[in-house]
């Protein structure tokens, strides 16, 4: 059980995310510097977008020193299981891992230059602030997804997906070309052609992704209490992470296919990833049969929610929209207590073998 155990980042893991940091600010402040001499007009947010630049940059640098930070925590003892995985299973986890640490980046460096904007309306960037702003948004966001991608695990994985959809359905929101947009459903933020319906389609697509990653943690940790005899279900670890890996199939099949662009296609996806949390929701205590009574309590009580927020939607009390996001958040909150339990059965049955 020794590899279940979660260590926290060593002083060289550390060291490495300051040296990481401190390149990406330099490459920040020359960067900085180009942009503020090519267009001296700019502002925060709208006509000079400085923040547009400085999202641009955090994706960039976020991408370039998570793909590091992933690759080299292989070694680390708790992640030495993933250098079994087939080097298609392994290359796919590594560019979820990228893409989402870089999308998440682009997203919180977008979203505090717009909140900036409002605060210091139509300040100017000059060249001193473009290139210290720069230089600390670039370093910040590399040393941030170096620490992360470098300590992931399933359970860190569950908190960066519910950031990165969080996150990119809020901004999405807010600068949303059409202020009624919840008038109409939930998948009208993906269909206008702007930033936002790019980031709306684009945080599902990513997402998606990442579930599928999730997948593999999943597949192990389940191994693992399997093999202690947590689990009685010996072929949970395979159903299960097969079940996620559809689920964020559908998930990425929402984003891909809008629903202004293909409507059936959109419908399928979106009752797909719907059926397949259903099917989770059922199947549990069969598949999961060895964790906690309140686990299952807690999953009936989200199947009831669904199922009550399904009711209220056909007898009119719920619009589509509501309807939609409420299901949306039921999915992602039973992942999130899903992932919890199983760190929890994980972290008992660690400590039975050491009492042992």
């Amino acid at each position: 059980m020794a590899e279940a155990r979660v260590s926290s980042p060593s002083p060289q893991t550390e060291s490495d995310a300051i040296y990481i940091a401190l390149a990406a600010g330099c490459l920040g402040a020359i960067y900085g510097l180009i942009i503020a001499l090519a267009s001296p007009a700019l502002t925060l947010a709208g006509e000079g977008r400085f923040g547009l630049a400085a999202a641009w940059g955090s994706a960039a640098v976020a991408a370039t020193s998570s793909a590091i930070g992933y690759w080299r925590a292989r070694s680390r003892a708790d992640q030495a299981w993933r250098r079994s995985l087939p080097a298609w299973k392994f290359t796919v986890n590594t560019l979820s891992v990228v893409i989402v640490h870089a999308a998440l980046a682009f997203l919180a460096a977008y979203a505090l230059y717009l909140l900036l904007a409002l605060g210091f309306i139509g300040l100017p960037v000059v060249i001193f602030w473009a290139v210290v702003l720069m230089a600390v948004t670039l370093g910040l966001s590399a040393y941030i997804a170096y620490l992360s991608s470098s300590s992931m695990t399933t359970r860190r994985m569950s908190s960066l997906l519910m950031a990165f959809i969080g996150i990119g359905t809020l901004t999405a929101m807010i600068t949303s070309p059409d202020p009624e947009w919840w008038s109409v459903h939930f998948s009208q933020l993906g269909t206008s052609d702007s930033l936002s319906s790019w980031m709306f389609n684009g945080t599902l697509i990513a997402g998606g992704l990442l579930v599928t990653t999730f997948a593999v943690y999943i597949a192990h940790d389940l191994s693992v209490l399997v093999d202690v005899g947590v689990l009685g279900y010996e072929r949970a670890p395979q159903v299960v992470s097969a079940l996620f890996v559809v689920m964020g199939a559908m998930l990425a099949c929402v984003g891909i296919f809008p629903v202004d662009v293909q409507f059936t296609l959109h419908n399928l996806s979106a009752s797909g990833m719907a059926l397949v949390f259903l099917g989770l929701l059922f199947t549990g205590p069969r598949l999961l049969r060895g964790l906690p009574r309140t686990y299952f309590l807690a999953s009936w009580a989200f199947l009831a929610a669904t199922l009550a927020s399904l009711v209220l939607f056909i007898v009119q009390y719920f619009s589509l929209t509501a309807f939609e996001i409420i299901v949306f958040a039921l999915i992602f909150g039973w992942i999130a207590v899903f992932i919890r339990f199983l760190a929890a059965a994980q972290r008992s049955a660690d400590a039975s073998g050491d009492a042992l």
